[in-house]
């Protein structure tokens, strides 16, 4: 006997990134070396160095943040000076790879500085930057090919490459409705 009603239907569940199949994995692995790690250097030294090595990276690590930031701040307020964008080429670049390398020897563990020491080294930065900017770029034109704006995220980077903004004036050719009033829109 039926009733006439059937059993809902529900649309398949979205397949799940690799990324957060294995992030949670590689966290939990990585925390596990880091620890060993630490134990294993305890057992050829003592504790002290041990903790000496951890408090080392903390102090070098904010003081790299510290540098980092007022380097950006510094490029900012001499683009706001020169009426321009801010641009991270003047100086190299590389303030937030810094800021990264930083925190990662501020993090307690061996492995962390050892990545953290290796960001500080200008050729890594330079060549992590332009992978980063190409991986950004590809990914932009994926999200522009599949988006229903079309190409629009890739025109308005186009428009102006350089964050020059040209001042004009609008001209119209069509008479106006209104008769001429020179204050502007908002103040009227």
């Amino acid at each position: 006997m039926t009733t006439g009603a059937s059993t809902p239907t529900y649309p398949a569940r979205p397949r799940r990134s690799r990324l957060r199949t294995f992030l949670p994995l590689g966290v939990a692995a990585w925390l596990v070396l880091e620890i060993w790690l630490l134990t294993v250097v305890a057992s050829a030294t003592n504790v002290v160095v041990v903790l000496l090595l951890l408090l080392a990276g903390l102090v070098l690590g904010s003081v790299v943040i510290k540098r980092a930031g007022r380097r950006a701040f510094q490029n900012l307020n001499e683009a706001l000076q020169r009426g321009g964008a801010p641009s991270g080429s003047s100086n190299g670049g590389g303030n937030g790879l810094m800021m990264l390398g930083g925190l990662l020897l501020m993090i307690p563990g061996m492995i962390s500085d050892a990545v953290g020491l290796l960001l500080l080294i200008p050729p890594v930065q330079k060549a992590l930057g332009r992978y980063a900017e190409r991986t950004v770029d590809r990914k932009l034109r994926e999200a522009a090919a599949q988006s229903p704006l079309g190409d629009a995220f890739q025109q308005a980077r186009m428009q102006r490459p350089d964050g020059k903004v040209v001042q004009g004036e609008v001209i119209r050719d069509e008479p106006r409705d209104t008769p001429q009033d020179p204050r502007p829109p908002l103040t009227r």
